[in-house]
């Protein structure tokens, strides 16, 4: 038996960022490319908003809302269909991952994702999932609060305008009508939203490695993200017979 050292990539892979800022798209296509879990936190709290809707909570009750979050195990699994989904959303043995997309939960998922005791909760479910590692986890607080000892840390940036303007150019592909100067004052709202709040708020990690993709395409900062995972590595020690 021989003792063995071995380098393998980083199996917990966090990038936070602010909206629009293209964080689901380049996480997504990288933890397909490593194989691993893909891990939108954003789901979490649609799936509470959904299970609360369901079961006609006052979602005005934070307290309500929050025991529900913290009685109700959620699962994310890797996608078992090939519908466009990025990942499984299992509650209670029930798939529920288009159920999360419904119009209802769109209109109630800001309110609930405040909640101070929902984050929490939250917080430590996502944990319990990112802990098992090879995860590329996706949200605004994953490299300060949910895994703060993630392997990587990314958080990609980009200026309000830019962010507006990706999104305005979106939804003129498909073919609808949108207004950039509304669009550019909803991300500048919810920045300051993000920012700001009281439990877990939008911020760098000190540890973090900022991406600007201000002048970058997806391509372009999905190589560089690509390179990041190639450099900075984890350990592994163990015997061989």
């Amino acid at each position: 038996m021989k003792f063995v050292s071995e380098i393998h990539p980083p199996s917990i892979i966090a990038i936070d960022g602010p909206a629009a800022s293209g964080k689901s798209t380049i996480g997504k296509r990288l933890a397909d490319k490593l194989g691993y879990l893909f891990f939108d936190t954003g789901l979490m709290y649609r799936a509470v908003t959904w299970l609360a809707l369901q079961r006609r909570l006052d979602l005005g009750n934070e307290a309500a809302v929050t025991t529900l979050a913290e009685s109700v195990p959620i699962e994310v699994q890797p996608a078992s269909q090939p519908d466009g989904r990025s990942c499984d959303v299992i509650v209670e043995g029930v798939d529920i991952t288009w159920e999360t997309r419904r119009p209802e939960v769109d209109a109630n998922v800001s309110a609930i994702s405040a909640y101070p005791g929902v984050r929490r909760a939250l917080s430590a479910q996502q944990r319990r999932i990112g802990q098992r590692g090879n995860v590329v986890m996706v949200g605004r607080d994953i490299g300060t609060v949910v895994l703060p000892d993630a392997d990587l840390k990314i958080y990609l940036d980009a200026t309000p305008e830019e962010r507006a303007r990706r999104r305005y150019d979106e939804i003129i592909a498909r073919g609808e009508i949108a207004d950039y100067d509304e669009i550019l004052a909803k991300v500048i709202e919810r920045d300051r939203i993000d920012s700001t709040r009281d439990v877990a708020p939008l911020k760098v990690a000190e540890d973090a490695i900022v991406v600007d993709s201000d002048k970058l395409n997806a391509e372009e900062v999905f190589q560089q993200i690509l390179v990041l995972c190639k450099t900075t590595h984890r350990p592994y020690l163990g015997f061989m017979s």
